[in-house]
């Protein structure tokens, strides 16, 4: 069961409840908004939240197509390199939390020493498959990791290449051995094993930021929830769900 929010988090004018508003946002945040920050948002205000997460290019694809949130939490410089910059705020563009790339197993499986630079390479060449996605930031960049590590020929001779939704997955139904993919987009899937984080050296981080819409720079619940987006709730449920202050 969620905790109800704190006082800070309940800030909120009482006459927007019974009212909804769209969000759009990164799949790296769903753990954290699905189990703890929109339901405690939703118990405080008495409003509807209508959330779709999807990757950050799907959902600027669909905002190209003529969709309005009143919301958009994506990954952060990506409005602004995008066609839809009119349609948003920019100014009120606010930094909320940050995701590592993490490596995960099959539940029962032995699990890897992947410590180290030396570690993760003997651990992705000896896996049968390994699975990452080509589309969001995380397979990006393991596309290039690899490729610098000079081991993209033998991963990618018999990967798995996920093209939506959590890599994790083709751990649960066999298809890979090793899965890549943001930390909180691992811990999506409870059943797979996350051994941890890339090292260091390698490690890369994405920041998700939070915009509201110029439509709904006047609108008290949307300004209710932006809050809520970086207020103290959602700090602790992003740092339980493997993201990281930005």
């Amino acid at each position: 069961m969620t905790v109800p929010s704190s006082s800070a988090d309940r800030a909120v004018p009482d006459h927007v409840s019974g009212t909804a508003l769209s969000l759009f946002c990164a799949v790296a945040l769903k753990k954290a908004l699905e189990e703890h920050v929109l339901p405690a948002f939703m118990w405080a205000t008495g409003a509807t939240v209508d959330v779709l997460f999807e990757p950050t290019g799907l959902l600027l694809q669909r905002i190209e197509a003529g969709a309005r949130p009143g919301i958009f939490v994506g990954t952060t410089g990506s409005l602004e390199a995008s066609a839809v910059t009119d349609i948003f705020d920019l100014p009120s563009c606010k930094p909320v939390a940050k995701s590592g790339i993490g490596v995960a197993v099959p539940p029962e499986a032995s699990r890897p020493e992947i410590g180290s630079v030396d570690g993760l390479i003997g651990a992705l060449t000896a896996a049968r498959s390994v699975a990452y996605s080509r589309n969001g930031p995380s397979g990006i960049y393991f596309a290039r990791l690899i490729r610098d590590l000079g081991i993209a020929d033998q991963v990618n001779s018999r990967s798995t290449i996920v093209d939506q939704g959590p890599t994790a997955y083709a751990l649960i139904d066999g298809r890979a051995d090793i899965a890549i993919h943001q930390l909180s987009e691992l811990m999506l899937v409870p059943e797979a094993a996350v051994i941890g984080p890339l090292p260091h050296p390698v490690q890369h981080y994405t920041e998700f930021s939070a915009t509201l819409s110029r439509t709904a720079l006047d609108d008290a619940l949307a300004s209710a929830l932006f809050g809520f987006l970086s207020g103290p709730l959602a700090v602790r449920a992003y740092r339980a769900s493997g993201l990281q202050s930005p």
